[in-house]
């Protein structure tokens, strides 16, 4: 088999992996790092529930990206945003706005608000629902997600902080 070897800082933590080449970077998170808050929904970049965020502030769909073209790049998963123990602002506004309901799409959709907001602190609700386009959520209807991301949104020098 065709391996690779990756430098990568997945969360915070700075790794070296022997990847197969062909390996997605949601399999290696997921199967190799046990980063099971990123999840497989399609596996072809229309569900958007294995969404990360790379290099600080850009939304990719882990299921299409290989991992061996990743060397160097910083990725965050969803629980790389909890820090000390606390929830991100997204993650909290997505509680408090009851935005999860079976909880599968969370995970991909806090971190497309998340990268959104670092972009653009203040959204319009059509900005949201754009942004939030490729991301399926089939329990909640979308209006309280729109809701928490314009929540969160409020607390943008928090959220900008947590990113850095």
């Amino acid at each position: 088999m065709n391996t690779r070897t990756v430098n990568l800082n997945v969360n915070g933590d700075d790794l070296i992996l022997n990847v197969p080449v062909h390996q997605t970077l949601l399999e290696t998170l997921r199967e190799q790092l046990g980063q099971t808050d990123t999840k497989y929904g399609c596996g072809t970049g229309e569900c958007g529930a294995c969404t990360v965020i790379v290099d600080g502030d850009k939304s990719l769909n882990a299921c299409l990206t290989l991992t061996a073209t990743m060397e160097g790049r910083s990725i965050t998963t969803a629980k790389g945003l909890v820090k000390n123990g606390k929830l991100s602002e997204v993650q909290e506004a997505f509680v408090s706005e009851t935005a999860i309901q079976c909880g599968y799409c969370t995970p991909g959709m806090v971190m497309k608000s998340t990268s959104l907001l670092l972009k653009n602190p203040n959204p319009s609700e059509e900005e949201i629902r754009k942004e939030l386009e490729g991301n399926i959520c089939r329990c909640t209807g979308y209006d309280a997600i729109v809701k928490a991301v314009q929540k969160a949104s409020l607390s943008f020098p928090l959220i900008k902080n947590a990113a850095e």
